[in-house]
């Protein structure tokens, strides 16, 4: 059992903090975290599941420019009145994470849900390309 509770341990991952860029400040006070994320695919689409506890369709905000997907989402935590924490293992802070799409997505119909602090963004495949024939005019 001491062996199996200490693998679990070295398996432990922190929560990552956002690197800033150099030169760059975050407009919100506190810290924001990487959210975990997988991404599955279907046979018409990606799908990107991202974890980002107290956040809610209020409060993420999801934008495409370029290529480049960005989640954000703003957790706004207040502590219960008449408490002092005295231990903590959760860092509360907002989540920030973005995406390089490829041509193979159709942008014009990406949809998104949030539910329990649980975000899935889906992706739909673009279709085929068409051929399209070009007319020719005289000149």
């Amino acid at each position: 059992m001491a062996s199996e509770i200490k693998e679990l341990e070295a398996q432990a991952v922190e929560k990552q903090e956002v690197d800033v860029a150099e030169g760059a400040e975050r407009t919100r006070p506190g810290k924001a975290y990487v959210p975990r994320a997988d991404i599955y695919e279907t046979d018409n689409s990606l799908v990107i599941v991202a974890d980002m506890p107290g956040v809610d369709d209020s409060s993420v905000e999801i934008t495409l420019e370029k290529n480049v997907l960005s989640l954000k989402g703003f957790v706004d935590f207040t502590p219960p009145e008449n408490f002092g924490l005295a231990y903590a293992e959760y860092e509360v802070g907002d989540f920030e994470r973005t995406f390089t799409l490829s041509d193979d997505i159709d942008r014009d119909n990406i949809e998104a849900t949030i539910k329990n602090g649980v975000l899935r963004v889906f992706l739909p495949k673009a279709g085929p390309a068409q051929v399209k024939k070009i007319s020719i005019k005289s000149a």
